[in-house]
Formats: structure tokens, C-alpha cells, sequence
């Protein structure tokens, strides 16, 4: 990778792959808890980490093959890394619209109710996991910037936030179950989401095209 010598490219593909390995079992295990409970925060973020898993095999993948060649070829290099970070920038959004519909179309619904413990326990470690990485790259595009490590490091950012607000939301519903405020915590942080993924999503695509958007 240009910039970078051959410690630190490994560093960072080990880092991209770690993540991804790590995200794998975020859809599967969210998807179990929603059949435990009715909460629309939580069937958002379920759909959200399976389409964020997507954009992390993106990212990886772009990054191994530019990382296999010795000199890539710049347009093919530019187009790498604009995908990369369109796949972001589309993960983030996506989220958002789908968080935006199940908010509305449930917002007539019962407060809800079920275990929201199992869920509530993968959200903390999401929180935890995501921070991790966030820092991380956060400290890699302090030593180099590289294009693909950058919108990981806001897709992370914005990771970290999304589940603070839900461990908020779930929280809300854990301690006062069936409370007809739930309903409301629930939704507003739905909302909160929404609004957060799309603000994300819309850095994400600034940076793709500053730093030039070739696709073709």
C-alpha cells in the first residue's frame, strides 16, 4: 500500500479482518433475540448489522487486493477505495431508511415487551467492540490516511453511537417493562438512530468524493 511499509499494511488487513470476523455472529445472535422481545429499536439493529457485514467484506477484500500489488494501477487503485467507501456510505444509509420505516410503521404498536436482556447484553459488548475499533483506526489515519481505514473509522464512530442508544433504549424497557413510556424511549431512540446513521452516512459519502469518486 503506498505510504506504508509492509508492518503496517499487515497491521491494518489484520485489523479489517478482525472486524469482519467479529461481525459475523452480530446478525445471527440479534436475529435470536428479536424472536425474545418486540422491539422495533432491536429489529432495526438487527437489519443494520447484517447490511454493515456486507460493507465490512467490502472493505476487506478491496483492501487485500490492493494490497497484493506491488504498484496498482491509480484508476483501478481510486476505483477500489471509492467503492469501499460508497459501500459504507450506502450501509449507513440503508440503516437509516429501514430504522426510519419500522419507527413509524410500529409506532402505533403496544409498548413493547419480552426479554430485551439478551439483546441488551449484545449491544454492551458492541459498544465495547465497536469503541475498540473505532479507536484503532482512528489511530492508523493518524499515522497514514488511506482512503478505506477512514471510512471504517466512521463507520465504527457511528457504530459505538448506535448502540449506546440502544443499550439506552432496551434499558428503558428492562426497567420499567410494559411501562407505556417505553413505547416512547423506544421510538425516540429509533429516531435518534435514524438521524445519527443518516448524519454518518452523509460524512462518509463527503469523504469518498474529497478525496475523488471514481467508479468507473
Amino acid at each position: 500500500m503506498e505510504g506504508l511499509n509492509e508492518k503496517q499494511t499487515a497491521g491494518r488487513e489484520k485489523t479489517l479482518l478482525a472486524a469482519l470476523l467479529l461481525s459475523m455472529w452480530a446478525p445471527l445472535a440479534t436475529g435470536l433475540a428479536v424472536f425474545m422481545s418486540s422491539s422495533t429499536t432491536q429489529l432495526a439493529d438487527f437489519i443494520r448489522r447484517s447490511v454493515e457485514l456486507f460493507s465490512l467484506f467490502v472493505s476487506w477484500w478491496f483492501f487485500r487486493c490492493l494490497k497484493q500489488q506491488e504498484k496498482p494501477d491509480p484508476r483501478e487503485k481510486a476505483m477500489l477505495e471509492s467503492v469501499a467507501g460508497l459501500g459504507v456510505a450506502a450501509a449507513l444509509f440503508c440503516s437509516a431508511v429501514v430504522m426510519l420505516i419500522l419507527a413509524f410503521s410500529r409506532a402505533g404498536v403496544p409498548a413493547p415487551g419480552g426479554n430485551v436482556y439478551p439483546g441488551l447484553a449484545i449491544a454492551v459488548l458492541g459498544l465495547i467492540t465497536n469503541t475498540w475499533f473505532w479507536r484503532r483506526y482512528t489511530t492508523y489515519i493518524r499515522e497514514q490516511f488511506n482512503p478505506v481505514i477512514e471510512a471504517q473509522r466512521q463507520l465504527y464512530r457511528a457504530k459505538a453511537c448506535v448502540d449506546l442508544c440502544i443499550i439506552i433504549a432496551l434499558g428503558a424497557v428492562a426497567v420499567y417493562p410494559g411501562h407505556a413510556a417505553t413505547r416512547y424511549v423506544d421510538f425516540t431512540g429509533s429516531l435518534i438512530v435514524a438521524a445519527y446513521l443518516l448524519w454518518s452516512g452523509f460524512a462518509a459519502l463527503r469523504t469518498v468524493i474529497q478525496n475523488g469518486l471514481t467508479v468507473t
